[in-house]
């Protein structure tokens, strides 16, 4: 049977915040929370002060915001769901990389772990979603990032410097459709060639395993933000 479930608030909160601090060097804020959700950072606040009060995360108003284990428990299992539900919709429904986020987001909170197991077996459990985010485990356990080792974002490589991409965030359904123009996906190799501050923009070299053919193309800053490549030298 499924187990009892908190408000749609409380899960939105807390999976922002455990995703937030998901990947090194990241950190989130009430500000980013408050866009995530399209509310004022003053109802951003007053929430962050309930969760705190109801020991779900420590948090000093303009401090870092941490989880406490009952809030880390609640935030992996929503995490869990959005991200099955994405490959779910991806592998099963066809539906496009870019158009998944919003849709999980609305069946997550409704969908039961019975539901949501039959979809693990059928997808033969999966480790990673299809923006390369890790899908944690039904005990709450976390596979091992993609990468096995060093990661960082595309704009973090100095020229000459090469990875493969592992993660690209799917915050922004516009970038993901930026970069499946540019047929940079989960998997890509890429080449940081050249890097144009006044432009705003990376020159990079990419290929597909098997295809050997690879190719220079320019991506956006902030399109290469979003990208996480293995690190990997020249």
């Amino acid at each position: 049977m499924d187990g009892p479930r908190v408000s749609t608030m409380v899960e939105d909160y807390l999976s922002i915040i455990w995703k937030g601090q998901e990947w090194p060097g990241t950190a989130v804020s009430t500000s980013e929370i408050a866009a995530s959700l399209a509310v004022t950072p003053s109802s951003v606040s007053a929430n962050l002060k309930k969760l705190a009060r109801d020991g779900l995360i420590d948090y000093e108003p303009y401090g870092h915001i941490d989880l406490t284990p009952a809030g880390t428990a609640i935030a992996v299992a929503v995490v869990r769901r959005h991200r099955l539900l994405e490959t779910y919709l991806v592998t099963c429904l066809g539906l496009g990389w870019d158009e998944v986020h919003q849709e999980a987001h609305r069946l997550e909170h409704a969908v039961s772990d019975l539901v949501l197991g039959r979809m693990d077996e059928m997808l033969g459990h999966p480790t990673h979603d299809p923006h390369g985010d890790v899908i944690p485990r039904v005990d709450g356990s976390i596979p091992p990032p993609a990468a096995g080792g060093p990661a960082a974002r595309l704009t973090e490589l100095a020229p000459g410097h090469r990875g493969r991409v592992i993660r690209i965030s799917d915050k922004e359904p516009a970038i993901l459709q930026y970069l499946q123009t540019r047929r940079i996906n989960i998997g890509t190799l890429v080449r940081v060639d050249a890097v144009n501050a006044a432009a705003g923009s990376l020159t990079v070299t990419r290929s597909t395993p098997p295809d050997e053919h690879a190719d220079a193309v320019e991506v956006a800053s902030g399109a290469a933000d979003a990208t996480w490549v293995t690190v990997d030298a020249s």
